[in-house]
């Protein structure tokens, strides 16, 4: 494989994946998305290159160097919501939905989407949130969900009857199981349609080739999305994507669960004002959201 003008053969380069996925946290992103990360990390870093192309054993010290750096980089990009036990439950809830068909099938959603700190933070307030939302864009037809993780297991709190649900992620195992939840939300009503497809938002010219949706979710990606280099790739993300409506979602609280001084973001106020766009405002607890209209909407005629 070449990489900067210097050839580095796939055998090594399937190697270096293997290694890196070996921690359990690791292990749901898909290859390809490690190999574009290592092989990006080696563009940055050409000295890094030419040992492996010197000195191949992987018992060397910056070898192990090497395994170590793309490990906290992915941990740092996504790998830090993502766990076996947390999936290997969210499995098993899924089985169980699929298999036995519960009358109260929602206790089992609930028990999914509270698996992950996000969405059980959610919980208290998912149906007044997509009240408030489609209050604003009018209740889609077509959802397209970026970076999507559990919030699709959300979808039953929307009550939507017809809707065309798009969910894309890196996690091949999330989606997998994600599919046959979809399946299953299939049976309960024909009028839906859900459909799971791993997508690196990295490469967002890819999104003009999805099909036009009246709204698109992108809740907490920003910071995953930029790395603290400005705001151009969810800038380019948020213009690509066909939708007519985009719901922006930020955290109001650090890691350490200390509130932010400042939870609003004016920089995407900002980026709003200079493309033309308008935005509306929705204020919870733990979870800012900017429900933004890129396109305006065609008032109904008077009956």
């Amino acid at each position: 494989m070449n990489i900067s003008g210097q050839h580095l053969d796939s055998e090594r380069i399937a190697q270096l994946i293997t290694n890196i996925r070996q921690k359990k946290e690791l292990r749901s992103l898909s290859r390809e998305f490690v190999q574009e990360q290592l092989l990006l990390f080696l563009e940055r870093e050409p000295k890094m290159l030419r040992f492996l192309l010197q000195n191949p054993s992987s018992r060397s010290e910056i070898y192990k160097h090497i395994v170590k750096e793309l490990r906290k980089g992915l941990r740092r990009a996504y790998g830090l919501f993502r766990w076996d036990e947390e999936l290997h439950e969210r499995q098993q809830l899924v089985e169980e939905l699929v298999s036995k068909k519960p009358k109260d099938w929602k206790r089992l959603v609930t028990q999914i989407l509270a698996t992950h700190a996000s969405t059980q933070e959610r919980l208290s307030f998912f149906e007044k949130l997509y009240r408030q939302i489609f209050a604003i864009t009018r209740k889609p037809k077509r959802i397209i969900d970026l970076g999507c993780g559990l919030h699709p297991y959300a979808i039953p709190f929307m009550k939507l009857q017809k809707l065309e649900y798009f969910a894309y992620d890196l996690s091949e195992e999330e989606l997998q199981t994600l599919e046959q939840f979809f399946a299953f939300l299939h049976t309960k009503n024909p009028q839906f349609l859900g459909h799971a497809a791993l997508l690196d938002l990295f490469h967002w010219q890819e999104l003009k080739h999805l099909k036009k949706a009246d709204v698109c979710f992108l809740f907490k990606m920003t910071d995953v999305l930029d790395r603290g280099k400005g705001h151009k790739v969810t800038e380019a993300v948020l213009r690509e994507v066909p939708a007519r409506c985009v719901v922006v979602s930020f955290p109001t609280k650090t890691m350490s669960g200390k509130r932010m001084n400042y939870p609003k973001r004016k920089w995407i106020e900002l980026l709003c004002d200079r493309l033309g766009w308008t935005f509306t405002l929705l204020e919870f607890a733990n979870e800012v959201f900017y429900v933004i209209e890129k396109e305006a909407r065609k008032e109904l005629p008077v009956r």
